[in-house]
């Protein structure tokens, strides 16, 4: 006889004592707590079936803790097989058994722990299983058990909020099944943890943020998901970034502040940490990574704002530590991929969310930061660098619809004796300023590092005066970078710069002659807000002529860069844009759709090798993935015209125009002393080289004496 049959016999004697003892106790208690006296020994069952839509139904203490103890098994019932776990999915497809339902999550425990070392505990009562059965229970459960827990809850088939899970945490069916919910969701981290294979992981996920609401309940399990989740989010392959994000972004939207400082503050930290350097290969997957934390952002902008201005707060102590201290450490800070690509995020955030009250305050700081960190070491080694941030203020301005100058950032790199002189370094390899910060000084006086700068100064200064050129003062913002332009025209000595530069003075004058005619009937002043609709209709049609030559100066650009990516991997490509059906709130109507999709999404191809969890499999691939990523990356250098170390400035050894510029005074020769290891092995090489030919020599002259003597 079990204990729980025993005590409910002894309880039943109780009673009839009580009735002997004290009859008018027992009488009250019929009337005010007739609960207590309606007592049956057979209601307490371990082996009988119970039905799922029975609210009054509670699991049995012996599945609390996800384990069954049936001591005295043999050890061939520990085998679980194909036709046991056909038999609890019918059951549960079809009858909605609740036993069928604590069969089937103690084999998917078993599935999720296989391989782990559990010592000599015999207590387990499965244990046993092949590839085919464990791809079985884990494909049913991650597509049904959901949809199970839901009806066991009382819950809507889809959706739910966090405030959903706090009421329901108070009910009866909540105590009785949330040790299921926590079962379900712990064991699946745990198995997430143990995957290799991408595909696998990614229908994991996909799966899992159905039921993603219910971590409400579970901070710390919450806490385990997010670091998950953000560690495939920033080193995965596939698709599995894009669900990993939509997994993060999901959290967000149904848990509120129980997460969203986390996230935040997370997938920041993780952005960091995966832009460190750059390259055309990791260009594309960086910009995805930027594409989903601005995504992020918009969840909770007044949430957000406090952390960007905290982040950008950090941004400007560096740059103040640089500009004060003036160290070789205190620039490695600024001028590296990693700082860069901070400031490129949030310049993305900002024109995102620049008409937004919360994020377009933060549009000003942004500014003066980038500002500095274009001037801070103005040589022609950073002209890749300070063109990435004219071109980031550029799109600052655009956005919020502010004057920034940046006409002298680019006319003052114009007056440097780098774009001036022709080249003497030949051709040269073609720079992809995209993804360089410093250039070596061989590739300094090279062709076509002098026409990618020029170019780019061209477009971007048209960039600029475009955004104006429908302004009542452009004649006046124009005449100074006018007149500095046609000063270069005059004093270099490249033709094919000086044709480049006519050809923007000519717009720039065709754009003055276009607006004087308009304001020249104007009766306004210019500080009237009535200048603000000056040449407004024409703006929106796009016709002057700076306009239009901004258009021809795109599709150049375009044309250029796809012709130096062509030969790249481009990863991330069509997961750095989001729409479709990825780009859907969570809750909303087209959410079932999207689920409907896919649970018809064949996920036997997902589960159908013969993998199992283990740590023998886990320890040795992620070694072999190492190894993969470090020849990767050799290939990679050894690829690139620029080195790594060039990008990041490692080296950085101020030479006399670098000095000059940091002391305001006169720049000078570059010191020839400063050489690349490039250049270094070159000239060792030569030597030998020389020292060998005039041993050759001495032995000729020699042998000719001895012949003469002779």
């Amino acid at each position: 006889m079990s204990k729980s049959q025993s005590a409910a016999k002894e309880h039943k004697k109780q009673l009839e004592r009580l009735q002997k003892k004290d009859p008018e106790f027992y009488q009250y208690l019929q009337q005010h707590g007739k609960d207590l006296l309606t007592f049956d020994d057979e209601d307490i069952d371990d082996d009988v079936d119970v039905d799922m839509e029975d609210p009054e139904t509670q699991l049995d203490d012996e599945t609390h803790e996800h384990d069954i103890s049936e001591e005295g098994e043999k050890p061939s019932k520990n085998v679980i097989t194909t036709a046991m776990v056909d038999s609890w999915c019918n059951s549960i497809r079809e009858d909605g058994k609740l036993s069928a339902v604590r069969s089937l999550m103690r084999a998917f425990r078993t599935a999720c722990h296989y391989g782990d070392d559990t010592g000599n505990d015999s207590s387990a009562k499965f244990s046993v299983m092949s590839s085919s059965v464990f791809n079985k229970i884990m494909l049913f459960t991650l597509s049904e058990m959901d949809r199970v827990l839901r009806k066991l809850l009382k819950l809507p088939a889809s959706g739910g909020k966090k405030e959903t899970i706090n009421e329901l945490t108070n009910t009866k069916q909540w105590k009785s099944y949330n040790h299921v919910v926590k079962s379900y969701l712990g064991n699946a981290l745990h198995v997430l943890n143990q995957m290799t294979d991408m595909k696998m992981i990614s229908f994991t996920l996909r799966r899992l943020q159905y039921s993603s609401v219910f971590l409400a309940a579970f901070p710390s399990l919450l806490r385990k998901y997010i670091k998950v989740a953000l560690h495939f989010w920033g080193t995965g392959g596939g698709a599995l970034p894009v669900v990993s994000f939509l997994f993060l972004r999901d959290l967000c939207v149904r848990l509120g502040s129980d997460c969203l400082d986390e996230c935040f503050r997370g997938i920041y930290k993780a952005y960091v940490l995966n832009c460190q350097f750059m390259n055309a290969v990791k260009l594309q997957h960086i910009q995805f990574l930027a594409n989903c934390v601005i995504e992020l952002i918009q969840v909770d902008l007044p949430a957000a704002y406090q952390h960007a201005f905290v982040f950008i707060r950090q941004l400007a102590m560096l740059l103040r530590d640089a500009l004060n201290m003036k160290t070789k450490e205190a620039f490695r800070k600024v001028y590296e991929w990693k700082f860069m690509n901070c400031l490129e995020l949030w310049t993305g955030a900002i024109c995102a969310y620049s008409s937004e009250a919360d994020f377009k305050p933060l549009a000003y700081p942004l500014t003066q930061i980038i500002s500095g960190v274009a001037r801070l070491v103005p040589t022609a080694r950073y002209f890749p660098l300070r063109l990435r941030c004219v071109r980031m203020l550029n799109r600052i301005a655009v956005s919020t619809g502010n004057f920034i100058p940046v006409s002298m950032l680019l006319l003052d790199m114009l007056e440097m004796k780098e774009l001036n002189r022709p080249p003497t370094g030949g051709v040269g390899k073609a720079v992809d300023l995209r993804t360089t910060l410093k250039v070596s000084k061989p590739i300094l006086k090279t062709r076509a590092f002098q026409e990618a700068c020029v170019i780019s100064v061209v477009e971007e200064l048209a960039e600029h005066l475009a955004q104006w050129s429908y302004s009542v003062a452009f004649f006046e913002l124009s005449f100074i970078p006018a007149q500095r332009l046609r000063s270069f025209c005059k004093s270099t000595k490249v033709e094919r710069f000086r044709k480049e530069m006519r050809h923007l003075i000519r717009q720039i004058e065709a754009n003055t002659e276009f607006t004087n005619k308009r304001r020249a009937s104007i009766t306004f002043l210019p500080n009237d807000q009535s200048a603000t609709s000056f040449l407004e209709d024409e703006k929106k049609v796009g016709t002057s002529p700076l306009s239009q030559y901004v258009v021809t100066l795109r599709q150049r650009a375009q044309q250029r860069n796809d012709l130096m990516m062509e030969s790249s991997v481009l990863v991330g490509e069509k997961s750095a844009v989001f729409g479709s059906k990825l780009d859907r709130i969570p809750g909303s109507d087209e959410e079932d759709d999207i689920r409907n999709e896919d649970e018809d999404e064949d996920g036997a191809s997902v589960f159908s090798s013969s993998w199992l969890p283990g740590g023998d499999i886990k320890a040795k691939l992620p070694k072999e993935e190492e190894k993969k990523k470090k020849k990767k990356k050799r290939k990679m250098e050894q690829e690139e015209g620029v080195g790594v170390d060039e990008d990041i400035v490692e080296d950085l050894v101020l030479s006399s125009d670098e000095d000059a510029s940091l002391s305001d005074s006169p720049s000078t020769e570059e010191d020839d002393s400063e050489e690349q290891p490039g250049s270094r092995q070159q000239s060792k090489k030569q030597k030998l080289e020389n020292m060998s030919k005039k041993n050759v020599r001495s032995h000729a002259n020699k042998s000719k004496k001895r012949r003469r003597s002779g």
